[in-house]
């Protein structure tokens, strides 16, 4: 196969779904991974064109001293409020779209063969982008597993875990975008052997 066979996947999942060990899993396998989350934080560094434009937009108070940007308060803006969550959208979205172009050929050399990319997408069922991919994959976890994830794991409280979910895409509207599902609601040893499937049905699609 040449790299003109390279397939490009969609992969996301809820917060506490555990998505990024997925990404993890399928790079070991040999897939070429693309982190979305990096890429939109490379697209709001210091001296990019995006990061004035969200100050100009949510107020100077959304900036450190140091002028990077202060994720942790402008996440509990948007976190609150759809409009703005929205408004921010407009701005980093667009631009991850046109950095992507050279990472998807980075993680394609990376990958084995070329074959297989996965992006790596959050926020995939609220960005309206799944149709540009050959396939998307969905970690699926029951919402009241990740509250309960978020609170363990990551220390948030009940509320604030619930909080978090609310401001994402429903467990409906993403499975309504998958082709493939992993559910992620057992052990790791449960997930591992899951992943190691879907791979195998992949690599089949693929060749």
């Amino acid at each position: 196969m040449t790299a003109s066979h390279t397939r490009y996947l969609g992969l996301t999942g809820g917060i506490g779904s555990g998505k990024s060990t997925v990404a993890a899993m399928f790079r070991e396998l040999g897939a070429g991974v693309v982190d979305a989350d990096a890429l939109a934080r490379e697209v709001v560094a210091p001296g990019v064109d995006a990061l004035a434009e969200i100050a100009a937009r949510f107020g100077p108070g959304v900036l450190r001293p140091d002028g990077t940007l202060d994720r942790e308060r402008l996440g509990a803006m948007v976190f609150r409020d759809p409009a703005l969550r929205a408004k921010l959208n407009a701005i980093v979205h667009p631009l991850v779209r046109d950095w992507m172009g050279a990472v998807e050929r980075a993680a394609a050399d990376a990958a084995h063969g070329g074959l297989i990319v996965v992006h790596d997408v959050p926020l995939l069922a609220e960005s309206g982008l799944a149709d540009g991919f050959d396939l998307v994959i969905v970690v699926d976890v029951p919402p009241e597993l990740q509250v309960e994830r978020l609170v363990s794991e990551r220390g948030m409280t009940p509320d604030q875990a619930r909080a978090r979910l609310a401001a994402q895409a429903s467990r409906d509207q993403r499975l309504a975008i998958a082709d493939l599902v992993i559910d992620n609601s057992g052990s790791l040893e449960d997930l591992d052997r899951r992943v190691a499937e879907v791979w195998a049905d992949l690599q089949r699609r693929v060749r």
